[in-house]
């Protein structure tokens, strides 16, 4: 049952779901709606499909995703990172010919598809492991702004068409500067947001949101401004169902390059957004399950007419606003859409796009982090530029440009704190057990004849040599009477053929000293991994040590009862620590 809930996690959630979540979710549902409508049919359009196909792409994806995805809050959808590309792919090769556009779209998707879910099931989602919080907060700051940008003109009651950020924002400027601003427009915009912030700040039980689709969409029927002001329009007719006559071989050759690609974007914009809301909500995403579910969501909705989504960054916090606590949202929202397009086709052309607009900006601006922001700058600084990196990157360079300059700059960091990390030399403190940071603790004291170091790092090629020179430096500066070098191992995790070379060197150095080196709390993986380097002869069972206290007894003389005639034949993976044997790496802060 565990392995079924694993990849179909609707069951896991059928079987915990409470009856208090049941309202949270419709009335998300019902207000997210009202956002599936124009998106699906204006990023359709984007794509140079049919305005229908975009519903398609809403309706299908969303209940595959229902049953599949591991998010709770995540909503699918056509998105404006994938439509220029779906557009750039199939438009030249379907030749002016839109039954035949829409067959490659859904081509498109299945390949999109398949590749995720093979991706999914070999477990290649472990990439959002490198999306650290930093990462997570520039990327939603950054979203925040580019869905607030691209709401605003239609917020005002005008449009602009600019392909990148920055174009757009000089547009609006343009656009105001020019008069473009429409006042009916505007007042239904304007006064949706102060109406949504309004209820938010009374902590009403009817959701703002809500409230602004049903009370605009009323002044619109009654005043009669539905050819006053730009609305949503009415629904185009039709269910989704199979649209894929006329392919060929060839079409998925030349499909493959953009299919790849549309599924890199699409799991990266989807992945950072899953595991962001999750953290949001103290939940947590697997990353492969992610990449599974969204392939299978693809495939079903390239099947049955759609073309490639991702999940939504204006939809999805918009559900989480309205209260979404499961995918129960995502299947009323599908329903509602069947129901109005069979229904009442009619009903969104009285729905205002200014109010749209104000319904995702709210949700947008909630998605700031300015708290987040302040707190990497004051706690580490290194973290927070990481964040301004992030932020910069999607703004400037787009999702995945930004986030792929980002985890980049996370591994240099990465390297650089492994490069030069904490190292400390130990002694022994009066009062206190075990061997601490002299440098944290002035008044403790070396331990005659010996010198006790930890390097709080693997050991490897950008590591090794600074390894080396410190623990020389520091045998230089304990005098001539040292005769035994501790090494406290336990931090060190792996080492590789470099630093092993270094290692070498090092007891070669100190050999010709005179001075032992002796490895304490080395890790059994470490230990093998000496071994396959041919080091058994060199470095023997007795020149590694369980603790850095044994070590300390075995040197000065003075064995304890408990280890006394013991042999070390190897270092432990978690050695037996008895009183007065504390762990090097206790260091009074």
């Amino acid at each position: 049952m565990k392995g079924i809930a694993h990849w179909v996690p609707v069951v896991e959630v059928a079987r915990e779901y409470k009856r208090a979540w049941l309202w949270p979710d419709v009335r998300a549902g019902v207000v997210v709606t009202a956002l599936l409508i124009p998106a699906g049919m204006g990023y359709a359009e984007v794509a140079g499909l049919p305005p229908v196909t975009g519903l398609y792409a809403t309706i299908v994806p969303l209940l595959a995703y229902a049953v599949f995805g591991p998010s709770r809050v995540l909503v699918l959808g056509p998105d404006s990172s994938l439509a220029p590309i779906i557009a750039a792919a199939i438009l030249p090769l379907a030749l002016g010919d839109e039954t035949q556009a829409v067959a490659l779209a859904g081509l498109l998707a299945i390949m999109v598809g398949v590749l995720l879910l093979i991706g999914g099931l070999v477990r290649l989602g472990f990439v959002t492991d490198l999306l650290s919080k930093p990462i997570r907060v520039g990327y939603l700051n950054a979203i925040a702004i580019i869905v607030i940008l691209s709401q605003l003109p239609k917020l005002l009651g005008f449009s602009v068409d600019a392909p990148t950020v920055w174009q757009g924002a000089v547009g609006i400027v343009e656009a105001i500067a020019a008069g473009g601003i429409d006042p009916v427009a505007t007042a239904f915009g304007v006064g949706s947001l102060v109406v949504i912030f309004a209820l938010r700040a009374l902590r009403s039980r009817v959701p703002g949101t809500l409230v602004v689709v049903v009370l605009s969409m009323v002044l619109v029927a009654i005043l009669g401004l539905a050819s006053a002001i730009p609305v949503v329009g009415a629904l185009p007719q039709g269910l989704p169902a199979p649209a894929l006559a006329g392919l060929e071989w060839t079409d998925v050759a030349a499909l493959a390059l953009p299919a790849a690609g549309i599924a890199l974007i699409a799991f990266t914009d989807t992945a950072v957004l899953s595991r962001t809301f999750a953290a949001r909500r103290g939940d947590s995403v697997s990353g492969s399950q992610e990449m599974a579910a969204l392939g299978v969501a693809n495939m079903a909705g390239g099947a049955l007419g759609g073309f490639p989504v991702s999940g939504s960054s204006s939809r999805t916090p918009v559900a989480e606003q309205a209260g979404a606590r499961t995918q129960l949202t995502g299947v009323i929202g599908a329903v509602l859409l069947i129901v109005f397009i069979l229904v009442v086709p009619d009903l969104t052309r009285f729905l205002p796009s200014a109010t749209l607009a104000a319904v995702v900006i709210s949700a947008a601006i909630s998605l700031i982090d300015a708290r987040g922001v302040v707190r990497l700058v004051r706690i580490n600084v290194v973290d927070a530029i990481l964040s301004a990196a992030a932020f910069l990157g999607v703004l400037v360079f787009g999702v995945l440009e930004g986030i792929v300059i980002t985890i980049g700059l996370s591994f240099i960091a990465f390297v650089n704190r492994s490069w030069r990390p904490y190292r400390a030399e130990l002694g022994r403190v009066e009062g206190l057990r075990g061997y601490h940071d002299l440098s944290r603790n002035p008044e403790g004291k070396r331990v005659p004849g010996v010198v006790i170091v930890r390097f709080d790092a693997p050991l490897f090629f950008a590591n090794g040599a600074i390894f080396d020179d410190w623990v020389r430096s520091r045998v230089r500066a304990a005098g001539p009477d040292v005769t035994t070098l501790i090494l406290a191992a336990e931090p060190i995790t792996d080492i590789d053929t470099t630093a092993a070379d270094e290692l070498v060197e090092l007891d070669e150095y100190l050999r010709a000293r005179g001075i032992r080196l002796i490895i304490a709390e080395m890790k059994s993986p470490v230990v093998d991994a000496l071994g396959r380097y041919g080091l058994t002869e060199r470095f023997t069972p007795d020149r590694f040590a369980p603790t850095v206290g044994a070590a300390v007894d075995e040197v000065t003389g003075t064995l304890r009862g408990d280890i006394a005639g013991t042999k070390w034949d190897a270092a432990p993976e978690s050695p037996r620590r008895d009183e007065g044997d504390e762990p090097s790496g206790n260091a009074k802060g």
